[in-house]
């Protein structure tokens, strides 16, 4: 088995450069305290938009709206983004990025709250795609939902699946690591799911619905 050398892995996260907008939203979500996706995982969520023609999107952690950015460029023209986050100061700054990237604000509906108390009130089977990047203790809630509204052939995709190196570390059993370990395994071993982890940015797991 080869091992990526850091080289090669540094290469890979810079491949698909980030645009100034995004990097401009980078900033402003470092600034606010949110850690937006790396470019290799927000290139990523962007193919996987793309790939699966996502026109209805969920993603659960607007953060500053640098996922958002990905993600709305891989999607349709027509596609809607619908981004949750608890913090309004965040997604302020997030809309600003969409406006900055001449995003149509018919294509986002932001909305500010608890994810697991607005999953539920979206509808069965309407999304082609979801994205998770929030609370990491809630992940396994938000996976249960986000499974609810996917249709078949949707694709699932989760954030900071490898958290900064420890799950791969079997000695390292914090909550969040083993929650995140457990959450990953399980979704690999169900037969109803196609997965893979990519080891883009802090982790990122794809998954198809069958």
């Amino acid at each position: 088995m080869s091992a990526q050398k850091p080289a090669s892995w540094a290469y890979s996260e810079e491949f698909v450069p980030e645009t100034e907008v995004i990097e401009s939203a980078r900033l402003r979500g470092e600034e606010l305290g949110c850690t937006p996706v790396m470019p290799g995982a927000g290139a990523a969520l962007r193919l996987l938009a793309a790939a699966a023609n996502a026109k209805a999107v969920v993603e659960v952690g607007t953060g500053a709206g640098v996922s958002g950015l990905w993600l709305l460029s891989g999607m349709p023209p027509d596609g809607i983004l619908t981004t949750i986050d608890v913090e309004a100061e965040h997604q302020r700054a997030a809309k600003q990025a969409y406006a900055a990237a001449g995003v149509p604000p018919q294509r986002t509906r932001v909305i500010t709250g608890r994810a697991l108390d607005v999953l539920p009130r979206l509808t069965d089977g309407a999304y082609d795609m979801v994205v998770i990047d929030g609370d990491k203790t809630e992940y396994p809630q938000y996976v249960e939902q986000a499974l609810r509204l996917l249709r078949p052939g949707g694709v699932l995709a989760l954030d900071n699946m490898l958290w900064h190196d420890s799950v791969a570390d079997p000695a390292t059993r914090d909550e969040t690591t083993t929650i995140l370990r457990d959450l990953g395994k399980a979704l690999r071993d169900d037969e109803s799911l196609l997965s893979a982890l990519l080891p883009v940015g802090d982790g990122l797991l794809a998954v198809v619905k069958r």
